[in-house]
């Protein structure tokens, strides 16, 4: 059984929505049973890690790429249960808002798709739940950076 599966207490987790040229990156997760569902890179944050730390290192492990933060965009609690009743996962990960610096998003092991998308307008794709308001944070704190 994963540590992350049956936790004791809930996980954090850090993830970032990084802006380049108008459209933000989604990564599909790993763990997708049939058509890949898209997130923000992220992951769980380390100790001694602070969430910006971490999900600057996730945006590097996961798909290559550096960024500068410029705000948070909020959080997303993820509880799973199973069908007895029993929490199964537990995560509450935290979203920041950040502009491209520099690198190609390369796929791997934990984001083998990748796609930058309008982050109004996912155009259909399947997202992992609260992503949308998250987008739509992330966007006013990039458009309040810009002025």
């Amino acid at each position: 059984m994963s540590d992350r599966l049956y936790p004791q207490r809930p996980l954090i987790g850090a993830s970032v929505a990084v802006f380049r040229e108008g459209k933000v990156l989604l990564a599909a997760r790993i763990n997708t049973e049939h058509a890949p569902i898209y997130s923000l890179p992220g992951g769980l944050v380390e100790i001694g890690e602070t969430l910006e730390e971490a999900a600057l290192r996730e945006l590097m492990e996961e798909v290559g790429v550096s960024a500068r933060i410029l705000g948070f965009a909020g959080h997303v609690e993820v509880i799973d249960r199973d069908h007895d009743g029993k929490v199964r996962r537990h995560f509450v990960v935290n979203a920041f808002a950040a502009e491209w610096v520099e690198g190609e998003p390369v796929t791997g092991p934990e984001a083998p798709h990748l796609q930058w998308v309008d982050p109004h307008a996912t155009g259909g794709i399947a997202v992992t739940k609260g992503l949308g308001a998250i987008l739509k944070r992330a966007a006013s704190i990039l458009t309040l950076n810009d002025r």
